[in-house]
């Protein structure tokens, strides 16, 4: 974290409270502790927080009217429930209320970490803004004046204020999830939950679940009720990246949330209303889908009410030295530099480049630069080296692995290179962590229980070989 997250913890219970302040303040958060529910809901109206955690049973004000009261006031506010398990009713009423989600004592550590990483990273797409067009000092900006953004920047103008849902498309590496966030700071549901789903990141037997709920019992492992993210998202917005990417089934029952506005929880069959705002993106040719069965065309329709389209990279080359001026900022400032700068002969190759990754892949290109140029000055020579290496690797996995290897050992004998083993190993495991992300369709979960790895080694090596299939914050611009 650049700048630490801030949790407020309201509990009465000295011995929950300080091991729990003891473990966030590790973790590198800003922990502040209130013991009372009602001094609790004053200091989150009054202070500025990225969440909060708060048991059910508190004196002065009880979890649940905290809720109800502060979510009024608060809405973008992550709110974080524990509770016994013989509360789990209480809980869910909480969460109807506009709770983030619950935990069930006993709970582990790591459970709660991963939760409040989720619910920092809620708020902040919700309240840190979306520059249009402007680098400035914002975070996030969409970044480029070319005709093709201006275009893009019209129509956000033009679709945020109207009650439709939204289909964003363009490759990988575009920003997608930016523009989706513009259309919902400028809509007028800027003030209800921005709720977002990478639908590829989540195992397709656990999708269902994640988007709309089960009830205890509904499938081996359920053992609570669950709220799902429609339901978390009631009144505002919900995102939906890589709709492409859902199975048929999920695809009917999403389909009939969008007719009826309404849901069932899966295993349940209670009906219940939903009145969400659907924005979702893909980098799929959903019209070859369809023609292929792959994807319903009435849900095509449903989304697809109005489109945006985002240009590649290579067809806006003249909004790169912006873009390179603002990973400059971006990348400077986090590796404690805050003016670091590009030679005009760098900042002429990186124009020409093709860029298939798009601005993740200059983003990417921009950070590697800076790591490699001790002064923090990037020259043709640094960006030379990062652009060689992923064209080189990129190269190696399109050759037999037998001629590469005989190319290198050539290459070896002749004293050019001396790191051939290192070569081989780096281009066979790019190769295999590409094949498999691929295969499963950016499911991280999938690709990682194939190759036998946890799922944190799979993500690190897809970000060490600028693979961003099945991430959940595609922060591109």
């Amino acid at each position: 974290m650049n700048t630490a997250a801030e949790i407020l913890l309201i509990d009465d219970d000295a011995g929950i409270t300080d091991t729990l302040h003891r473990v966030l303040v590790d973790e590198g958060y800003q922990v502040a502790v209130e013991r009372r529910g009602d001094d609790g809901l004053a200091r989150a109206t009054k202070d500025s927080f990225n969440a909060v955690i708060t048991d059910l049973k508190l004196p002065g004000l009880t979890g649940l009217e905290l809720v109800r009261q502060l979510h009024a006031a608060r809405p973008r506010l992550p709110i974080i429930l524990i509770t016994a398990f013989g509360t789990t009713q209480t809980a869910i009423e909480a969460t109807k209320f506009g709770a983030y989600d619950y935990l069930l004592k006993p709970f582990e550590i790591p459970q709660l970490l991963d939760l409040i990483r989720r619910a920092v990273d809620s708020n902040r797409l919700m309240s840190e803004p979306v520059t249009l067009g402007e680098p400035g000092a914002a975070r996030d900006a969409i970044v480029g004046q070319s005709a093709a953004m201006q275009s893009i920047y019209k129509e956000i103008g033009r679709v945020a204020g109207k009650p439709v849902n939204v289909l964003i498309r363009g490759e990988t590496g575009t920003g997608k999830e930016l523009i989706a966030r513009a259309i919902y700071q400028h809509s007028e549901r800027a003030n209800a939950p921005f709720v977002a789903i990478n639908c590829a990141a989540i195992p397709e037997t656990l999708l269902e679940s994640e988007l709309f709920g089960h009830e205890r019992g509904a499938f081996t492992g359920a053992t609570a009720q669950r709220i799902g993210r429609f339901e978390q998202a009631n009144h505002g917005t919900i995102f939906l990246d890589e709709i492409g990417d859902i199975t048929l089934g999920t695809q009917v029952k999403l389909l009939r949330v969008l007719q009826e506005k309404t849901l069932q929880r899966l295993g349940g069959r209670e009906t219940i209303p939903v009145d969400v705002r659907v924005l979702a993106a893909t980098h799929r040719d959903l019209e070859t889908a369809i023609r292929q069965k792959l994807f319903r065309e009435d849900l095509f329709y449903r989304l697809n009410v109005v489109a945006l389209t985002l240009p590649a990279l290579r067809q806006r080359r003249e909004d790169i030295p912006e873009l390179v001026r603002y990973f400059l900022g971006k990348y400077g400032a986090e590796l404690g530099n805050a003016q670091p700068s590009i030679h005009p002969e760098a900042l002429e190759l990186l124009q020409s480049h093709s860029w298939p990754g798009n601005v993740r892949e200059l983003e990417n290109a921009i950070r590697k630069s800076l790591l490699l140029a001790q002064d923090y000055t990037i020259n043709a020579d640094h960006a030379r080296a990062v652009l060689s290496k992923e064209a080189g690797l990129a190269e190696a996995a399109t050759r037999p692995l037998g001629e590469y290897v005989d190319d290198l050992l050539a290459a070896a004998q002749r004293g050019e290179l001396t790191d051939v083993h290192a070569r081989i190993l780096v281009c066979a495991e790019r190769e295999l962590f590409r094949r498999a992300i691929e295969l499963a369709h950016g499911n991280q979960a999938k690709a990682s229980r194939w190759l036998g790895i946890s799922r944190i080694t799979m993500k690190a090596k897809l970000l060490q070989f600028g693979f961003h299939p099945g991430t959940e914050n595609d922060e591109a611009s």
